[in-house]
């Protein structure tokens, strides 16, 4: 009976790693982080308009902080909705 329940312990399965991917901003840095330029901070939150993490949007630690404080401020000042599509 205990080398069945070794043999069950869920091994094989390999996770996926995909590779990591570069900082769109560090590569082009031409692309502006401001607050005013809603579609590409769109582009960093999700549905439910919560801001998107850096292993989902491949962005570096630095240029992830400035998406944050810019998706923040465009909400304040109205330009993007706080929650995302409506529950109704």
């Amino acid at each position: 009976m205990s080398e069945n329940r070794h043999q069950n312990r869920g091994g094989g399965r390999r996770r996926y790693y995909s590779r990591p991917r570069e900082c769109q901003f560090c590569a082009d840095p031409s692309i502006k982080i401001y607050y005013r330029d809603t579609q590409l901070l769109s582009s960093f939150t999700n549905r439910e308009g919560k801001i998107r993490p850096r292993r989902q949007t491949g962005t570096c630690a630095k240029h992830q902080r400035k998406v944050a404080v810019a998706i923040k401020r465009a909400r304040h000042m109205a330009l993007i909705q706080f929650a995302g599509e409506s529950l109704n």
